[in-house]
């Protein structure tokens, strides 16, 4: 049974889709909609009780959390290249996903909301503008990091660097400066001219 994944891929599920391309795995795309209502149907609340997207089925593990699904595949799949041989940088994967998620995440959402997506007569300026502000301590910690070395592991790109620049792909559509810390939009940069990132970028919009 091929890898089968849930969501489509203008969600977090682009993530996981680039982790596939990336592994080079075989998979089937099951394009949900959270738009459309269908992560609340019967059917998709069997696979996520939570109601969101993604969710993989990889021959008959069930597994939901666009991270947890993203360090198994490149655990199972790619061990000792996109995932960390050695257990303190396994440690140091999660440490960056886990970051990405609670630093990152909500304050970069909050600006491609409000200056993006939403319409416009609903948009907030001064929260994005906020919101930007609130991200200038984390893009400074990458920034930080990245002076370093290339990538968040070292010198090679890892699970680590994919699930930080899956957030981060929303800094240009939600208008964020990346010009006070230019380590890290290089290497944003670099992360996003991957193949895998360019195919996955590709299917949003299909």
């Amino acid at each position: 049974m091929a890898l089968k994944i849930y969501g489509v891929a203008r969600s977090r599920a682009f993530r996981t889709l680039w982790m596939a391309k990336e592994l080079g795995l075989d998979y089937e795309h099951i394009k949900v909609d959270f738009a459309t209502g269908e992560t609340r149907t019967p059917a998709h609340l069997a696979l996520n009780p939570n109601g969101h997207i993604p969710v993989i089925d990889d021959d008959g593990f069930v597994l939901w959390e666009s991270m947890a699904i993203n360090l198994y595949l490149a655990k199972k799949y790619g061990a000792g290249s996109l995932y960390p041989a050695r257990l303190e940088d396994e440690a140091r994967a999660w440490q960056w996903s886990f970051w990405g998620m609670t630093e990152v995440e909500r304050p970069v959402l909050t600006a491609l909301f409000d200056r993006a997506i939403l319409p416009e007569n609903k948009r907030d300026a001064a929260a994005a503008d906020a919101a930007e502000k609130q991200l200038a301590q984390p893009l400074g910690v990458l920034e930080g990091a990245l002076s370093r070395t290339a990538n968040l592991l070292g010198g090679d790109f890892t699970v680590a660097d994919l699930n930080v620049a899956s957030i981060l792909s929303w800094a240009r559509p939600a208008q964020i400066d990346m010009a006070p810390f230019p380590k890290a939009a290089e290497w944003l940069k670099n992360c996003a001219e991957r193949p895998a990132a360019r195919a996955a970028r590709q299917l949003q919009r299909e």
